[in-house]
């Protein structure tokens, strides 16, 4: 499906307005062509979840509920659009937690319902991958390397909106991961750049697992390597010493780097994409960029990264992977559930 034509027959540009609720952030955004951000307003929730080391389900859900229309309103303000202007309005149907994501399915559906607009239920990871699409036009095949807080996978997109995933993680995610390394180390949530920002100011590195299983495998696995950080730091506390953190933390990160980037630049050249994609909440971490980047150069691959802000969970990814739904298969039934266990290859694309 495609956007109406004006009186020439000139199609109009597609205007979506999208909305993001499946964890702690609440976000809308106003998206034109799958590609140009007119708004995308983000309200965070780490400073409230910072107190419990970790987001609690509870409490995003009423956090949500509390910000939901307001924000909603300002990414039209910011965007210049009026409900009559758009063409759709898309919401993430899961994966994520539950209650979260119910929130915005259902402010999602009142909206469409009152203004007489198409549903688009959109996967959260499509939408992470889609990310890409906001930075330059995908060449197909191409390859995603998902990296975030609860999903770790290798994604290959054969055409425009089909996802076949080849690798994923058997245990943590790498955002998990790298959540439960700061805590031991002492580090508030979230704990991911703080391991980071020390992996780099280490003079050397202690020395950790890398965990590759099976030789043809492009999956991974870290709780392994969780549990070899947590043995050095008691074995250190037994020993009445202070645990070398620095060092810890760049062992770590090298570790968790060094198989990302091995196993991404393998199923690059065994699906023989064009384009490398990194996205997820873990994207935006230093060390990772930098390799990968690093990496992709000398490989003659091209790399694609977004910008930190659409790293992260926000409504512009989750407009960008609606655009691909609604131009194919038009919109979802009023009637659709938030699916906290939603299938990214049942997700794609039917067909144009």
């Amino acid at each position: 499906m495609i956007g109406m034509k004006d009186e020439t027959g000139t199609p109009k540009p597609v205007y979506i307005l999208a909305i993001e609720t499946s964890c702690d952030e609440t976000s809308a955004a106003v998206v034109k062509e799958g590609y140009e951000v007119l708004s995308n307003i983000i309200s965070s929730q780490i400073e409230t979840h910072r107190a419990f080391g970790g987001v609690v389900p509870e409490v995003a859900s009423r956090k949500h509920v509390e910000v939901i229309t307001l924000i909603v309103e300002e990414a039209l303000a910011r965007a210049g659009v009026t409900p009559d202007m758009l063409d759709a309005v898309a919401v993430t149907q899961g994966p994520g937690l539950v209650g979260a994501l119910l929130v915005g399915v259902v402010a999602a559906k009142a909206l469409a319902l009152a203004w007489n607009k198409p549903l688009i239920g959109t996967h959260h990871i499509a939408g992470h991958i889609y990310a890409g699409r906001l930075v330059q036009e995908l060449k197909y095949p191409c390859l995603a390397l998902v990296a975030s807080g609860g999903h770790t996978e290798l994604v290959s997109l054969e055409a425009e909106g089909r996802f076949r995933i080849i690798g994923r993680t058997r245990d943590d995610a790498v955002g998990e991961a790298y959540d439960k390394v700061a805590r031991a180390l002492g580090f508030p949530y979230p704990g991911g750049p703080h391991v980071d920002k020390l992996a780099h100011e280490a003079a050397e590195a202690a020395v950790l697992p890398r965990v590759w299983l099976e030789p043809d495998s492009y999956d991974f696995s870290l709780s392994g390597l969780k549990s070899a950080v947590l043995n050095l730091v008691n074995q250190s506390r037994m020993k009445g010493l202070k645990p070398d953190v620095a060092a810890i933390a760049r062992g770590f990160q090298e570790s968790v780097v060094e198989v990302l980037v091995e196993k991404a630049v393998r199923a690059v050249r065994a699906t023989e994409a064009r384009q490398l994609l990194l996205c997820g909440g873990v994207a935006a971490n230093r060390g990772l960029r930098e390799a990968l980047a690093a990496r992709c150069e000398s490989e003659g691959i091209e790399l694609i990264i977004p910008p930190a802000v659409y790293c992260t969970d926000n409504a512009a990814m989750i407009g960008a992977a609606a655009y691909v739904k609604w131009r194919s298969d038009g919109g979802t039934p009023l009637d659709m559930v938030a699916d906290p266990g939603f299938s990214l290859e049942d997700w794609s694309v039917k067909g144009y």
